[in-house]
This record gives structure tokens, sequence and C-alpha cells, in this order.
């Protein structure tokens, strides 16, 4: 007999800034657009970090090309859940390497935004069944969470400091969509066709995918709606929550 999922738990909306640092354009159109639609709509300042460009994503297209139509993308699609900000780091798509270099381009990130929560993408080995994470959104998140720590340390990537930009220790959890160990969710039902809409943002990269008769809509209810079920709503966006005080 298969074992019922536990519950998720409501996440704390009681914050005002969030950033969302994911590895690459489509990143949280895949699982989280409609959360942020969720929250821009309660007034709260979100902005998004694509850590790369995508250029990597489209075979069809040389990475040159391919960079300018997926940063498009990526702006329409960000504008469509009221998100006006979206940063592009440019870092080498498809051999992002976990490490220092990383994570002092992401600290940075988060001292110039000084947000409350920091978001990601799952960066567990796998998305709960037999199929592999990818290794760009397993550095990114491995990366996020020190990052954030080293954000508020002044003694680290001190060369940054100086012109406005001074050490930010006021992350308070790192939420990570889309993990198999995720315990908390949001209630996305108000929200979920905003979260398609900007799914279907990204058509230069779904059609360069090639997978046939595939349906933003219908992918996106699969996930939703299973985590729905355990919050107790038609739809939800689920997150693993790293607490980044001491001892939690």
């Amino acid at each position: 007999m298969t074992e019922k999922p536990a519950p998720l738990q409501p996440l704390d909306e009681d914050w005002e800034r969030a950033l969302c640092v994911v590895a690459h354009p489509d990143d949280m159109e895949f699982g989280a657009a409609a959360a942020v639609a969720r929250w821009t709509g309660q007034g709260k300042t979100v902005a998004y970090c694509m850590v790369t460009s995508g250029e990597a994503g489209i075979d069809g297209l040389d990475p040159d090309t391919c960079r300018e139509v997926r940063e498009t993308e990526q702006v329409r699609s960000a504008e469509i859940v009221g998100v006006d900000v979206v940063d592009f780091l440019r870092q080498p798509d498809g051999v992002l390497e976990y490490g220092v270099g990383l994570r002092r381009v992401i600290a940075a990130e988060v001292r110039r935004h000084r947000p409350d929560i920091v978001i990601t993408g799952n960066f567990r080995d796998t998305w709960g069944g037999r199929n592999l994470n990818q290794a760009d959104h397993i550095a990114v998140g491995r990366a996020v969470v020190d990052a954030v720590r080293d954000a508020g340390n002044r003694w680290v990537f001190a060369d940054q400091l100086g012109d406005g930009l001074e050490p930010w220790s006021g992350v308070r959890a790192v939420w990570a969509f889309g993990s198999p160990d995720a315990t908390h969710a949001v209630d996305t039902t108000a929200t979920f066709d905003a979260g398609v809409e900007s799914l279907k943002a990204h058509a230069a990269y779904i059609d360069g995918l090639g997978w046939e008769n595939w349906d933003p809509r219908e992918f996106l209810e699969g996930m939703s709606r299973t985590a729905g079920s355990r919050l107790g709503a038609a739809f939800a966006a689920p997150f693993e929550v790293f607490p980044m005080g001491w001892g939690e």
C-alpha cells in the first residue's frame, strides 16, 4: 500500500522583498511563476536573476542569437507575473561549476537587492523519481545557499563593498521550488493562469525542445494539482525551506 504524502505547510508570507536566482531563463516558469504572480499581486517586490542566458538551450540556434532570444523571452515572461527587474549574469550555460566564483557573483546580487527571501530551484540530485536533475540547477542552488551567507560577511568578497554595496544578512530563508523534499507550499489557484501565460512566453525555447504535442497548461496542472491536494487547495507551488538563521 502506497503511503500518502505528508501535508504541505503554508509558506510564511510576512515579507516584502524576494530575489529569485536560477540557472536559466524558463526555470522560474516551470515551477514558481504562479507563486510570483501571487506575491506581486500582494504588493511584494520580486526581482529575477538568471545566472546564464540559456544560450546553449536551443540546438538550432547559435549561442549568440539564442542568448538574445532567450533574454527577450524571459523579460516578457517576468512582466506577465509582475516582475520588472531581470538581471542576467551571463555565466556559461550548461557548464556551470559550484565554487567560489559562482558564490561571488550571486553574493553580489544578494547585496544589491537586499531581499528578505531568496528563491531558487530544486538542487537535489533528482526530481523525486529516476529523472536526474540538470547539473546547472544543482550548482546554482548549492551556490545560492552559500552565497546568501557570504553576502552578510563583510570579509568575504570584500572587494564588492563600496559605491552603495554593503553586507546584507537580512535573508531569512532560501526557498527551493520543485524540490522532492518540499515541506511547504503556497496556494496558486488564483494566479495559475498567469503562471501558464508566463511559461508560454518562452515559445522559441519550447519549440526548440521539439516536444511534440506538449501542452504548458497540462504540464503545470499536473504538478500544481498534486501540491494543491497536499495543501488543501486546487493548485499550489511546493518549496523546500532552508532557514538562514543559526540553530534552526
